[in-house]
């Protein structure tokens, strides 16, 4: 019987759902709302004022997928620092901005992307929102209404009891009709939570009572399981029903590591083109091979690849053969070793130790084939079981 190959996973023709169309701003070069693509930021570690350190991990963080990157701006020096680094940096920067009113005209003065502010503790923002809306409206410079419930308005609090979803919303919006009152509109809204069930509730709410692009995050997340978890559950539940424009996964790890988890989140919703997938079961009595170590030789081998691939690494005769014949390339192992599967057809058997050796093998013929074919570089995906 002759095998069929599925070739690549591609991006479902259908979206997962409809985007709820909101209104679109520009972040620089990065367009955000009114059906633009999701996009994946995060946020600097470092001092800002460490101007060096801070365009380092701009850099790492570009490298990693990352599309937008917000500094936080606590003091002078920080403020003083931003005019160098949003000059140097790769992608966009939106200076984080609590407190302390006159860092927001600093950060637009200073060519940042977009600022962020967080109405529940700027205590004299309120009164000089014309000002900011001239001075962002004069140099084309988006707002990002930043509320957490972390820092949510005294008022607020004392009307629900504690931080609700209406709270949230209640605060965004009424920030948001201070700058409409002058004819400004270049925004973008987010209302995180530490708990998804909150926020999910909270962006829902958000969704229908204005058509400002919204960014998504669960504040707090916690430590890097934990975290991913619920941004996991928190931004599928939300973008599965079109709500969302951008996305920041907050995590107690490395900047990149939120990256990376965002960016896996998109492609596993058909929101962005696939990278590197492995795909791997987990294990069972059946299986005649180490799957645990395979699927990571095979990982850290075709690390860094830049082109669509997907490679199943399988560990038993029950799904390995179907699953091999269904990737670009593919081993289905057993007894010692393993076929190795090209685009659904059998082309070698080899020792299992020599399986990872002649999968990073044939994943880099494939992929010099595939740029001479001039495949665009994606993201490949590889599955183990």
């Amino acid at each position: 019987m002759t095998a069929v190959s599925l070739g690549v996973p591609e991006v479902p023709a259908r979206p997962i759902a409809e985007r709820r169309m909101s209104r679109r701003i520009q972040v620089g070069p990065v367009a955000v709302g009114g059906g633009a693509p999701v996009s994946v930021q995060s946020m600097t570690t470092t001092r800002t004022s460490d101007v060096g350190a801070t365009l380092q991990q701009i850099a790492e963080l570009t490298a990693s997928g990352c599309q937008i990157v917000r500094v936080a701006c606590p003091t002078q020096d920080d403020a003083d620092a931003l005019a160098t680094i949003a000059r140097k940096s790769q992608i966009p920067v939106i200076a984080d901005i609590h407190f302390q009113p006159k860092y927001v005209f600093a950060a637009i003065e200073a060519g940042c992307a977009a600022v962020r502010v967080n109405p529940g503790n700027i205590k004299q923002f309120d009164d000089r929102v014309k000002e900011i809306a001239q001075a962002a409206k004069d140099h084309g410079t988006p707002i990002r209404i930043g509320v957490n419930a972390g820092s949510l308005d005294r008022r607020l609090l004392q009307k629900y009891g504690r931080a609700t979803p209406e709270a949230l919303v209640e605060s965004a919006l009424w920030e948001a009709s201070l700058f409409e009152e002058h004819g400004f509109r270049d925004i973008k809204i987010s209302v995180k939570h530490n708990d998804p069930v909150v926020m999910i509730e909270a962006y829902s709410r958000l969704a229908e009572q204005c058509d400002y692009p919204l960014h998504l995050g669960v504040t707090e997340a916690g430590p890097a399981f934990q975290g991913t978890i619920k941004s996991a559950v928190a931004f599928g539940a939300l973008l599965s029903r079109g709500i969302g424009d951008t996305i920041r996964v907050s995590l107690s790890a490395p900047p990149a590591e939120e990256v990376k988890v965002g960016i896996q989140i998109l492609q596993s919703l058909g929101l962005k083109e696939r990278r590197l997938e492995i795909v791997s079961c987990p294990s069972c009595g059946r299986a005649q091979v180490d799957v645990y170590k395979l699927a990571e030789e095979v990982t850290a081998g075709l690390d860094g690849m830049e082109v669509p691939l997907r490679v199943a690494v399988m560990g038993c005769v029950v799904n390995g053969p179907g699953e091999a014949r269904e990737a670009d390339l593919g081993v289905a192992s057993g007894n010692g070793k393993g076929q190795i599967f090209v685009k659904g057809e059998v082309i070698k058997t080899v020792p299992e130790s020599k399986i990872v050796e002649t999968l990073i093998e044939e994943a880099m013929k494939i992929a010099e084939q595939m740029e001479q074919d001039g495949v665009g570089s994606g993201e490949p995906a590889v599955t183990v079981s």
